[in-house]
């Protein structure tokens, strides 16, 4: 399994940064995971980290090399965060729940399979051209379906913002599963946040990522979203794979920087999981972060793993 990747985020005119994302990858699975913490609730970029660490650790756990159920670990592992996000506002007598919303894709023996709750995106795109992308659980793209708003008007409507489904709300969050995608050499697939999404269109996201390789067409797309949003930019996130399967296609990289995002995983041993997704998550992106207790939060998320790893056997073995 070979594939470039690169991600990067940007605080843009926000006070603090409260977009994760990483990877995780055995020898035959990689995961990706992008986490948008929601703003208008207390302490969002807690949720994300909580988001990505719990499905982060599920996959570490299962993926031995493969995970066996993709779409069922997908949905579990969501659920696990959800709950784990609730466990902390308990254990932290918070007035509120943090909430996040999520987006991850899970490939394995060159299939993907992705899942989302909210208005993170996944697009999935060939030679310049969007296959498959994520549909928003906002309000604004109910009303898009309806044929009541036009969809020239997803990045500016006011109800844009408005999201009916994420992690950590009273209410369990709905995971949308997609189907299986057969993966070719040259694919590209692009988990953001709509800090990027909302400035640059779908068309001119593909053209990009079609030109460039990811490790030069992610942070042009970052730089470009973030100076035409200008004072108001919102963190702006990207998290990108060029897919290359089992060899490198043509047209691979070939200067010393791409190179360095190429990673083959054909000589790792079955048992070992690499992961940018580990104690780092819950540490803020670049610029300033809110008043919280670090200690308190490490305190938390071992208690998350203990409880994770106690409750892995009775995840893997339903049927």
């Amino acid at each position: 399994m070979q594939f470039s990747v690169y991600q990067e985020s940007h605080l843009g005119g926000r006070k603090v940064n409260q977009d994760r994302m990483g990877y995780s990858f055995t020898r035959d699975a990689l995961l990706l995971v992008l986490a948008d913490g929601m703003g208008g609730h207390l302490r969002g970029e807690v949720a994300a980290s909580i988001a990505l660490q719990t499905i982060s650790t599920l996959f570490q756990q299962q993926a031995m090399p493969y995970v066996k159920k993709p779409e069922r670990f997908l949905e579990e592992a969501f659920m696990a965060a959800h709950q784990e996000i609730h466990r902390y506002k308990a254990l932290h007598n918070l007035p509120e729940t943090p909430r996040t919303t999520v987006v991850a894709c899970l490939i394995q023996h060159n299939i993907a399979v992705w899942a989302h709750c909210g208005d993170s995106r996944l697009y999935w795109m060939r030679g310049g051209q969007v296959l498959a992308r994520t549909r928003d659980h906002s309000h604004v793209e109910n009303l898009i379906a309806k044929g009541l708003v036009p969809p020239s008007e997803r990045a500016t409507h006011p109800d844009r913002n408005k999201l009916y489904n994420c992690l950590g709300a009273t209410s369990l969050p709905k995971v949308e599963l997609s189907r299986r995608a057969s993966m070719l050499p040259g694919d590209v697939m692009l988990l953001c946040s709509d800090g990027l999404w909302s400035v640059l269109g779908d068309a001119d996201l593909a053209q990009r990522l079609v030109t460039q390789t990811v490790v030069r067409a992610v942070p042009e797309m970052l730089t470009a979203a973030v100076a035409m949003a200008g004072p108001s930019a919102d963190n702006t996130t990207a998290l990108a794979i060029m897919w290359q399967g089992h060899s490198v296609a043509d047209g691979a990289p070939t200067t010393a920087a791409d190179m360095s995002s190429i990673i083959s995983t054909e000589l790792l041993p079955e048992d070992q999981v690499n992961t940018t997704i580990s104690r780092g998550a819950l540490e803020a992106a670049p610029g300033p972060v809110d008043a919280f207790d670090d200690d308190e939060i490490e305190r938390a998320i071992a208690e998350i793993r203990g409880a994770i790893e106690k409750s892995s056997q009775l995840l893997t073995r339903k049927d």
